[in-house]
């Protein structure tokens, strides 16, 4: 009787699945996120808030003589390790476009549609509160969606969050991060300098080209990268863009069809079998010679795309946002601050914008979609968890502390959109959470 394999004798044996193990990831980054923030709002409030303060104006230097690099920790993270999650971020957005929620019309209309509503909106709710004052500059910070806080809401849901609702929000979530990232690119930009655009624009043909030449070796993209984003640091745009422009010359091509894949695999395992039944101690380099084969296989069959995004993904989320929510998150709540914050109109507007914005322009440009025959609903979602997706996108967290920080010099007004930011975030989780644990899927219509 022939051996059973281990994925045989134990059906629930863990088969990973790009999309699945994407939700895993976010979800459990969500948990280490909420961690990490409430660890620097501890330290901050705590006894040795001064040491806070100081670690992150810490100056670092990379560099030796007129090519180095000084800036304090805070920007090392920001404008930094920030540029990997970008990089990450771009990465996405190139997958849903060429082959996820966003590769079709069809499939990209309402998530498309949701999440424009889920940035005019916002936007348009902060103005009203800030017209005519400083506080105008922050502006794009309600438009921002934390997708690891939302899915990790989502996911202590458990079956009562189907699986067509995670992908809508995914979708949502990374056209909203499209947004952001032109809105960073355009409106968020200092005074321009035209040599470093010059060598940032060179190296970004060079990336094209090696592109075009099928090049699949990370290496050069690396090197390249790095250069990219140092003349973005030096030409006025922020040099996280460098990541996104960065990851959409990350070839997505294979090297192999799936078919041929298929084919070689049987070919290679049939090999194995034969060299496994046969004196295992002669054929043992055959063995090890179908394995590197095989190997050689799967990585032709896959792209340098998905690859890079799988294996910087769990860095991503396990370790850059966490750092960057404690570097960032911490902010005195003293009794004057909160007094200064709440009476202030941009803590006003970002929590207008976050908790009444996000909802409002989500669910009722998703209803538009639907109602002009643009776009569908995803099958076993109901309008209510429409709904209650809605509140979550109001989970602004960390692109919207990124904002933030972009927009505001000024401590106070930088405090104050950080309390904005917390306020709201927490309400529409809150929120979002009970409207989906109560709310019910469709029901379904009886067939004729």
């Amino acid at each position: 009787m022939a051996k059973k394999t281990l994925i045989q004798r134990d059906p629930k044996h863990p088969i990973i699945r790009t999309f699945a193990s994407f939700v895993r990831i976010e979800a459990a980054s969500g948990v280490l996120l909420l961690g990490f923030a409430v660890l620097a709002l501890l330290w901050a409030n705590s006894t040795w808030g001064d040491s806070y303060v100081a670690l992150w104006q810490t100056v670092m230097t990379v560099g030796v003589g007129e090519f180095a690099i000084s800036k304090p920790l805070l920007l090392w993270i920001n404008d930094g390790l920030m540029a990997i999650f970008f990089f990450v971020v771009g990465l996405e957005i190139k997958r849903e476009v060429l082959v996820g929620e966003l590769a079709s019309p069809k499939k990209a209309a309402l998530p498309l549609a949701a999440a424009v509503g889920g940035m005019v909106v916002p936007a348009a709710a902060y103005v009203l509160f800030n017209v005519g004052t400083a506080g105008i500059d922050g502006w794009a910070i309600p438009m921002a969606t934390d997708i690891a806080f939302a899915l990790g809401v989502l996911a202590l849901l458990g079956s009562r969050a189907p699986l067509s609702l995670k992908i809508f929000l995914t979708a949502l979530a990374i056209a909203d991060d499209l947004g952001a990232v032109l809105v960073i690119a355009f409106f968020y930009t200092a005074e321009l300098k035209v040599g470093a655009l010059v060598a940032a624009a060179a190296f970004l043909v060079a990336l094209v080209v090696i592109n075009r030449m099928n090049t699949r070796h990370p290496l050069p993209y690396v090197l390249l990268g790095i250069g990219l984003w140092v003349a973005f640091l030096k030409s006025g745009i922020h040099a996280t863009i460098g990541g996104v422009l960065l990851a959409l010359t990350i070839p997505a091509r294979q090297r192999i069809p799936a078919a041929q894949f298929q084919e070689e695999g049987d070919y290679l395992m049939k090999r194995y079998r034969e060299a496994a039944d046969a004196d295992e101690g002669a054929l043992f380099s055959e063995q090890q010679a179908v394995v590197h084969t095989l190997e050689e296989s799967c990585e032709a069959v896959q792209t340098p795309l998905e690859r890079l995004e799988h294996s910087l993904h769990p860095w991503v989320g396990f370790f850059i946002m966490p750092v960057f929510a404690l570097a960032n998150a911490g902010v005195v709540l003293s009794g004057e601050m909160l007094g200064v914050a709440f009476g202030s109109t941009i803590t006003l507007g970002i929590i207008a914008g976050l908790v009444l914005g996000k909802q409002l322009g989500v669910s009722l440009f998703a209803w538009l979609a639907v109602r002009l025959g643009w776009a569908e609903l995803p099958e076993n979602v109901s309008w209510r968890q429409v709904y209650g997706v809605a509140w979550l996108t109001g989970i602004g967290f960390t692109m919207s502390l990124f904002i933030a920080n972009l927009g505001f010099e000024e401590q106070v007004a930088l405090d104050s959109a950080k309390i904005g930011i917390l306020v709201a975030s927490l309400i529409s989780g809150l929120g979002g959470w009970v409207l989906l644990g109560r709310a019910q899927p469709p029901e379904k219509t009886p067939a004729s």
